[in-house]
């Protein structure tokens, strides 16, 4: 609440409550326990795990914050806000063969088609943010340009780097250095068949 600056009246009115609910949960000890319904509501609210709100952790996997963030496979996009919604669930060995640590680890979806065959619109990247370098053959990358969010393919250049569309209807754009800011490489997708 406090790193939010959200109050108690505030995030009951989140849970349909009336305003001293959490207030009354938290130091009055009433109600004894939260529903799940009112934990995972507000741990959505406040984009964070539900076992960090008491909830027992799923075994065998990791939290992985979701935003709600689309990453244009297109023109670009603006993005206002970076909202988180309900954690994506990963099993740690499937995050540790990525080479991604957990708390590194974001998801967002993909907005267009200028990265199609390989991503289409609506699937789901895991982001690692840990990874903002652009080296060697370089690699597919989440970058914010000119207040855009968007996924290329990026490869360095003489100067800055070239970011480039899987798909040839979409021309190559070459970025100066400073320009644009990496925000992680793709290391996995997820798509409904």
């Amino acid at each position: 609440m406090k790193e939010q600056g959200r109050s108690f009246a505030q995030l009951s009115r989140v849970l349909r409550r009336n305003p001293a609910y959490l207030q009354q949960y938290l130091k009055r000890g009433t109600p004894r326990l939260l529903t799940e319904a009112d934990r995972a509501r507000l741990a959505r609210y406040l984009g964070v795990p539900e076992a960090a709100l008491g909830a027992r952790a799923a075994d065998g996997v990791v939290e992985v914050a979701r935003l709600d963030v689309r990453a244009s496979a297109g023109p670009g996009g603006l993005v206002d806000l970076e909202a988180r919604r309900r954690p994506g669930m990963f099993p740690p060995e499937m995050l540790r063969q990525l080479g991604v640590r957990p708390e590194a680890a974001s998801m967002i979806e993909v907005q267009g088609d200028s990265m199609s065959p390989l991503l289409e619109h609506g699937d789901e990247i895991l982001v690692d943010r840990a990874q903002c370098s652009v080296k060697g053959r370089g690699g597919i990358f989440v970058l914010r340009l000119d207040g855009e969010l968007m996924v290329k393919r990026l490869r360095p250049a003489v100067g800055g780097m070239e970011a480039v569309s899987d798909n040839p209807a979409y021309p190559m754009r070459f970025v100066k250095t400073g320009e644009a800011e990496v925000l992680g490489r793709v290391a996995w997708l997820g798509r409904a068949l």
